[in-house]
């Protein structure tokens, strides 16, 4: 599934409506996740096999800060990324060639963001406040209930 995240972050630049491909993995790992929880997060992330396969010849290796692991921290990522993403959707004026460039705008920031942190952290330092993985935890747990 490595493929998906240069198909997106790259391609998505030049055809913004391949950003609807994170549309239909969001559509896909939150359902799996009432069953599964962060199935998707260790198995099929495009994202999480980057990682592993490419920044973890890079990484330093060192330990995440302890406010990564912090619930609310993770919450306050959560709400920021979706707050940030609706905000951009609605000024899109529901054009639905911007909306896709909005979710390749996000993809490309979060890689962004990921490649930095598996530099100078752990190489999978991005899954640990990823939105979609915090997510996805919740979701599982709802079935546990």
């Amino acid at each position: 599934m490595i493929w998906f995240l240069p198909v997106i972050v790259i391609g998505g630049l030049f055809y913004p409506v391949l950003g609807y491909l994170m549309v239909a993995m969001m559509v896909f790992f939150l359902t799996l996740s009432f069953f599964k929880a962060r199935y998707w997060c260790w198995n099929l992330c495009p994202r999480g096999a980057f990682l592993d396969i490419v920044m973890s010849k890079f990484s330093l290796n060192k330990p995440l800060p302890g406010l990564f692991a912090k619930n609310w921290f993770r919450l306050a990522v959560f709400i920021s990324l979706m707050g940030f993403l609706l905000l951009r959707i609605m000024r899109s004026g529901g054009n639905w060639v911007l909306v896709g460039s909005v979710f390749v705008g996000v993809c490309l920031i979060t890689t962004v963001i990921s490649i930095g942190l598996a530099v100078f952290t752990k190489h999978r330092g991005w899954c640990a406040v990823c939105p979609m993985g915090f997510l996805q935890e919740k979701i599982g747990k709802l079935r546990k209930k």
